[in-house]
């Protein structure tokens, strides 16, 4: 199997502009998994989606050039949009490897947009040896965390490292080697290392590394909002219930990403954003 018949979609735009490519191939079946592998490194996006009908819904699989991903915020995204194009608006129930979600799909006026409810969140304290490490690798010490977040594991479908910086200008220096990060990320099982900065209680700006999808980083990822989101309610910050995650600025692609935060510990974080075609 080729890749015709992928749709190229940018999730979480900024405007006409920015967003995070993600390819989607809704098919009668999914394909093998070898296939879908061969397929997302031909397409070599960060990731794509393949959906196939089961049910009332959609099963769903997400694969890196490199490998699969049991969540993937920017792809779900898409594919709401794809399916909104092909089925209408609508809110579509999606089954992945280890959760049960749905996301909502608009083509409304030929705008696209789509919200997806994140799988279960959880947090806990990172390991020091960890922080240390990946702090080496980045290239920044302990005297560039905020204090107000304290470096933690993180989870919204997929498992992240978050580390939250003093300074933008911090963010903006990020820099690593790609077979580094690919072997602290895949030892740690880590996806994405999320590196955050507040600039209010409720926007942040972020990077993510994805090293153990063979991706340098990505400008847009929404299962690393939703797990961030949900670390923000167990910590306690002072969310107002929701957030405003601005990335993709130091790529030249900039996207933007909004997370409603629901009071209760642990339960689904709404994420949403536009889309546009490619």
């Amino acid at each position: 199997m080729s890749d015709a018949g992928i749709l190229r979609i940018a999730a979480f735009t900024d405007g006409d502009a920015g967003g995070n490519p993600a390819g989607v191939l809704v098919a009668d079946a999914l394909p093998d998994a070898a296939v879908m592998q061969r397929i997302a490194a031909a397409v070599g996006f960060s990731e794509t989606a393949f959906a196939a009908p089961q049910g009332n819904g959609w099963r769903v699989r997400y694969f890196s050039p490199e490998s699969e991903v049991p969540f993937c915020g920017h792809a779900t995204i898409a594919l709401g949009a794809a399916l909104a194009l092909a089925q209408g608006d609508g809110v579509f129930a999606l089954t992945l490897n280890a959760a049960k979600i749905t996301v909502e799909g608009r083509s409304a006026g030929g705008v696209l947009s789509a919200a997806l409810q994140s799988p279960p969140t959880h947090s806990a304290p990172a390991p020091q040896a960890l922080v240390d490490e990946a702090l080496a690798l980045f290239g920044y010490t302990r005297a560039d965390i905020d204090p107000r977040l304290p470096p933690a594991l993180i989870h919204g479908g997929a498992d992240h490292l978050a580390l939250s910086l003093r300074s933008r200008e911090a963010l903006a220096a990020m820099a690593y080697e790609l077979d580094a990060g690919r072997a602290l990320m895949r030892r740690a099982g880590l996806v994405t290392v999320m590196l955050a900065h507040a600039q209010t209680p409720q926007r942040f700006h972020a990077r993510n590394p994805f090293a153990s999808g063979g991706v340098y980083e990505d400008p847009a990822t929404g299962a690393a909002t939703a797990a961030f989101a949900g670390y923000l309610r167990d910590l306690g910050w002072p969310h107002g219930g929701d957030i405003e995650v601005l990335q993709g600025e130091d790529m030249g692609s900039p996207s933007r990403l909004r997370a409603g935060i629901p009071s209760e510990p642990g339960s689904s974080i709404r994420v949403s954003g536009a889309a546009r075609l490619m």
